[in-house]
């Protein structure tokens, strides 16, 4: 029997796994848009800033303050684009930790098979509610950022 039990946790671990991997594609997806616009439209209005600081009339100072302010918008957007993200992998990664304290504690009770699939359950569940989240997020920071659809 504990073959059995050993053989359907790894098919269980496999498909959480799987879904894992779904939402890490979804929220690629979901923010391509997003990070394009940090990376692009962004990155290009600081370099086309930063270009005009390089002036022979000013002194070395002067070009680095220019530079500086230049870079403000899109350090703050990353930094805010980075504490959004963070902020969703820590909700996913507590949430995610609830299953594994519930599959421990079945565990103890019920077979490994069972506490498996009840684990498998509230992954799902777990990744589903984080998922749909992922939209709001989204258009939060697109609202943020004013990137128009």
């Amino acid at each position: 029997m504990d073959h059995i039990a050993a053989a359907e946790e790894q098919i269980v671990n496999g498909r959480i796994k799987r879904r894992l991997e779904e939402v890490n594609a979804a929220a690629q997806s979901q923010l391509s848009p997003i990070q394009d616009h940090l990376n692009f439209t962004l990155q290009q209005a600081y370099f086309k800033c930063a270009y005009e600081c390089f002036d022979r009339s000013r002194t070395q100072e002067e070009i680095a303050n220019c530079v500086e302010r230049c870079s403000v918008s899109v350090v703050n957007a990353q930094q805010h684009f980075q504490g959004e993200m963070a902020q969703f992998q820590e909700r996913m990664s507590r949430s995610l930790m609830v299953c594994q304290d519930k599959f421990e504690a079945t565990k103890l009770h019920k077979n490994r098979v069972d506490a498996a699939k009840a684990m498998e359950v509230c992954v799902n569940t777990s990744i589903e509610d984080n998922l749909d989240t992922l939209p709001h997020i989204v258009q939060r920071m697109k609202t943020s950022f004013s990137i128009v659809d």
